[in-house]
């Protein structure tokens, strides 16, 4: 979609940097970040959320994405939480799917435990 940010971001118009790459999927930092680490994982084609019929190997490189950027921002031993908001009720901004992960600090019920 012409108009999507998540689009544009993810054909790398911007020149965004990537932590991880494939045909399916990029990861790069959120611009408002809820905790030290948050991290967009983000389909190249554009899907409006989870439940807009996105292929299984779309799902399988968003898995792929979350471990590789929890490896990399040193996430993976300490723990991390993964979200995925649906519609404008669930918390959605971007009408395009989109997984935040979230970590580098305990995570309480909120974001981050105080």
């Amino acid at each position: 979609m012409s108009d999507c940010i998540f689009c544009t971001i993810a054909s790398g118009a911007f020149g965004t940097e990537f932590y991880y790459e494939d045909e399916n999927v990029v990861a790069f930092d959120d611009l408002h970040p809820q905790a030290p680490v948050h991290v967009l994982v983000v389909p190249k084609a554009h899907y409006d959320n989870i439940i807009d019929g996105v292929p299984a190997e779309v799902l399988s490189s968003m898995a792929a994405a979350v471990k590789a950027v929890a490896e990399k921002r040193g996430i993976a031993e300490s723990g991390f939480r993964c979200i995925m908001n649906t519609g404008a009720d669930g918390g959605q901004t971007v009408m395009h799917l989109h997984m935040h992960v979230l970590g580098g600090a305990p995570l309480g019920d909120g974001l981050i435990a105080k």
